[in-house]
């Protein structure tokens, strides 16, 4: 950590929540890196690098890009080079390999720039979430050829990240937080250039349908903060005095009121009541995956962006869309910034509803197109979505981003099929194909909720959308085990993929109950029911554990640990 210069050098898989705290710890509080996605508890630097995170903060502090000072990278030929805000360099100097593919590198970014100057400069940098396709209008004249920003958000196609050099941010003194309820997203959105007026440090939103999980998971008293409403804006405020800030809260609530489409504001300066209230707003990506009826909702549109003074007309062509095409949107998201998660009631199993959800997915992209904005907001195209970039960009610019990665990366190796030469965003969908099987359980897991055509096990085992929350290493309690060994295999997340794969039929756990590595996986699985309560999508391993032991074991000796442990009430 270097304060004079505002730096920290990290390796990519530092978790950006422990960066966070060891940059408080090392300046005694006045620093701290300012990307913090809702996953900063398991996310990564490298993650953030890679899709070029933004967080509940980006209206005051923009994308991961703009705090990337340099990065230490591995090609795909092997050789290890620096870029940084001017270009780039060999990190060895005596390695003249290395030297030779950094001028390389350098003059073929250089002749990508000149060729398409003007194109860089109309199609690229719109809007502030603009995070599709590569960042090339970074390698401009008047950027400084910043090639470090140039390669944040590249997901992984280009290059391999072995070290970072991140700007660090002044923590402010004094911060509150404004809860506002509305009718629905669309007012809610409407009020959001209002509210950049008086400078918030984050401006983020989330529906009834997020409150209504968070009630049935946690307990009335985990949203009894939220005021009256449909949809609520987090507003943060901050600054170098708690009067000041409090004033600028007071201001904002009345010129709002004037407006007349706030329901209720409630300004909270309390820590704890601020974090019980973010705690509904960034379990958000969990519980909007399974809502409290039992419906499941799926990502495929979940961060399109577009310019903040847009948002309300977009999600009012959005749930028009959503309505034609008789489905359901979940959204919260970064309405500050434009960018909104929405996790949608696709039906990914049957023909109908997959040809529904293509239908659905062209058109979106039209409608946020039409309204300047952008795909991806922050969580970049990959797979889901890089099929749909002709409908944002023009041919030439989708060849620049083939070239810009073809001089990283001539032979295709890296992360291939993601932004460039895409496969079908169709093809190899999880849900798709499972066999029709039969998964007779003694426990009754219809309590989760499911649907009359699937069976209660395959239903429960794929509640696990990944969000992670179970791989933290500090706060609540999920899960002991993960924490003891820092093996994937080891966590919830890790052990409900396995059990997926298992229901699944797949070739790599073929054996169903009788399934020696769906045992491995589960063995140190505490049986705590941590999770049950922890897991923003109420993930109940220990239940599971429960079902498979029973059904492993039937008909045979158990371990003499099990024997020893059932008895000992006796």
């Amino acid at each position: 950590v270097d304060t004079d210069a505002r730096t920290a050098v990290v390796e990519p898989g530092i978790v950006i929540s422990e960066l966070q705290r060891e940059l408080v710890a090392r300046t005694s509080g006045t620093f701290t890196f300012a990307p913090d996605p809702s996953s900063k508890t398991r996310a990564t630097v490298g993650g953030a690098v890679g899709n070029d995170a933004c967080g509940n903060h980006s209206v005051r502090y923009g994308r991961t890009a703009d705090h990337t000072v340099a990065m230490d990278v591995v090609t795909a030929d092997g050789h290890l080079l620096r870029v940084t805000r001017s270009g780039v360099e060999a990190v060895r100097s005596e390695d003249a390999a290395a030297t030779d593919a950094a001028e390389r590198i350098s003059r073929e970014l250089q002749s990508l720039a000149a060729d398409n100057l003007a194109l860089f400069r109309v199609e690229l940098g719109r809007i502030p979430r603009q995070v599709s396709g590569f960042h090339l209008s970074h390698l401009l004249p008047e950027n400084g050829f910043d090639v470090a920003r140039a390669l944040v958000g590249s997901e992984g196609t280009c290059a391999v990240i072995v070290s970072v050099t991140v700007a660090v941010v002044p923590v402010p003194p004094a911060a509150l937080l404004l809860c506002l309820g509305y009718e629905n997203v669309v007012a809610a959105a409407a009020d959001v250039t209002a509210i950049l007026e008086f400078s918030p440090a984050a401006v983020e939103g989330i529906d009834d349908n997020i409150a209504q999980t968070m009630e049935y998971r946690r307990g009335p008293d985990s949203i009894r903060g939220l005021p009256a409403g449909n949809a609520w804006l987090y507003v943060d405020l901050d600054g170098a005095d708690a009067a000041e800030v409090e004033d600028k809260a007071a201001r904002l609530l009345e010129a709002l009121g004037r407006l007349g489409r706030v329901k209720e504001g409630r300004i909270v300066t309390d820590p704890a009541d601020r974090t019980a209230l973010w705690r509904v707003r960034e379990d958000g990506a969990g519980l909007a995956t399974r809502l409290a009826s039992g419906v499941e909702s799926w990502g495929g549109w979940e961060d399109a962006a577009v310019a903040p003074e847009n948002l309300s007309a977009y999600l009012a062509d959005l749930n028009s869309l959503l309505a034609e095409h008789d489905l359901t949107g979940v959204m919260y998201g970064h309405f500050g910034a434009g960018c909104m998660h929405v996790r949608i009631t696709f039906d990914q199993r049957t023909d109908a509803g997959r040809r529904v959800m293509y239908d659905f997915l062209r058109a979106a992209a039209r409608v946020v197109v039409k309204h300047g904005g952008s795909l991806s907001g922050e969580h970049g195209d990959g797979r889901a979505r890089s099929e749909l970039l002709p409908v944002m960009y023009s041919p030439r610019m989708l060849d620049a981003f083939a070239r810009f990665k073809r001089i990283w990366d001539p032979r295709g190796i890296l992360n291939p099929g993601s932004i460039t030469d895409p496969e079908p965003m169709m093809d190899n969908l999880m849900l798709q194909g499972i066999p029709q099987r039969e998964w007779k359980t003694t426990f009754d897991l219809h309590q989760i909720g499911t649907r009359a055509d699937l069976d209660p096990f395959v239903h429960a085992t794929q509640s696990c959308v990944g969000v992670g929350k179970c791989r933290t290493t500090s706060g609540g309690v999920m899960c002991p085990s993960f924490r003891a060994t820092g093996d994937e295999k080891d966590s919830t997340r890790g052990r409900a993929r396995v059990l997926q794969e298992m229901v699944r039929s797949s070739p790599t756990v073929a054996d169903g109950w009788a399934s020696k590595d769906v045992a491995e996986s589960l063995d140190l699985c505490l049986s705590c029911k941590a999770c049950s309560s922890d897991c923003p999508v109420g993930v109940d391993m220990a239940t599971y554990k429960s079902e498979f032991l029973d059904h492993h074991y039937a008909g045979r000796l158990r371990p003499l640990s099990h024997y020893s442990l059932g008895w000992l009430p006796r």
